[in-house]
């Protein structure tokens, strides 16, 4: 099998990847094949399906959470480390 590298990639388009993934509850990687499997016609017609087992909304809001840049907050990094060490060390 080949591998390829897609880079510089809408982040429209990586928003809608991730969603269409949680929302069947598979990687990126994996609705990535499913959709280049598919004829391109077919993808814009096809239902996701979604599992009872799973809370998709939830499930979204994850992945969507992941992608999210953490607010520009200073903080000192020694002091936050000795506390994981610490912490570490108790445990």
């Amino acid at each position: 099998m080949g591998s390829m590298t897609v880079r510089k990639i809408d982040d429209e388009v990586m928003r809608d990847l991730r969603i269409s993934a949680a929302k069947r509850g598979v990687s990126m990687e994996q609705e990535a094949r499913d959709r280049l499997r598919r004829p391109l016609q077919e993808s814009e017609k096809a239902e996701v399906p979604t599992s009872d087992s799973v809370d998709v909304q939830t499930r979204v809001n994850e992945i969507l959470a992941f992608g999210r840049r953490l607010p520009n907050v200073e903080f000192d990094q020694k002091q936050v480390f000795d506390e994981l060490y610490e912490y570490l060390e108790r445990e």
